[in-house]
């Protein structure tokens, strides 16, 4: 059996920054066969739920008003990444373009919606560790 690590919001945990999910039906499918192991980075860092948005810029991540959030943003990937370890993960399933989570593309840090290469302080530390990490657009490449 396959071990999952998710973010919690795809999972149905009210989680995210406004403090709404993104509850992904085709993702816990993938329950019935695997364990799924939900991780919100942005918590884990100590971040409240709701909390203002974020966005990586100039090598950092900044809230919507301004403040320097980088450091809660890297204290929850290490926790993120601890928890892939501590469970021999296969792989991960994380929020597309979100700041912790996305693979791939992100924010660019205008908070106007659009969208630059690049990948979240999370998604980036368990590549780094050498997981496998998808976002939940991908989820047919993994079926």
């Amino acid at each position: 059996m396959k071990k999952i690590l998710v973010s919690a919001c795809l999972m149905g945990y009210d989680c995210r920054y406004k403090g709404d999910n993104c509850k992904n039906q085709r993702l816990l499918d993938l329950g019935k066969d695997s364990i799924l192991i939900p991780v919100c980075p942005e918590q884990l860092g100590g971040l409240a739920t709701p909390r203002l948005p974020g966005e990586i810029t100039g090598g950092k991540v900044l809230a919507s008003d301004g403040s320097d959030i980088t450091e809660q943003y890297r204290r929850g990937a290490d926790f993120a990444l601890a928890v892939a370890k501590a469970n021999n993960v296969d792989f991960c399933i994380l929020k597309a373009n979100s700041p912790s989570c996305g693979k791939g593309m992100i924010y660019d840090g205008t908070f106007s919606g659009n969208k630059i290469e690049g990948n979240g302080v999370a998604a980036q530390k368990l590549l780094e560790a050498g997981f496998t990490v998808y976002n939940e657009n991908e989820i047919t490449e993994i079926i």
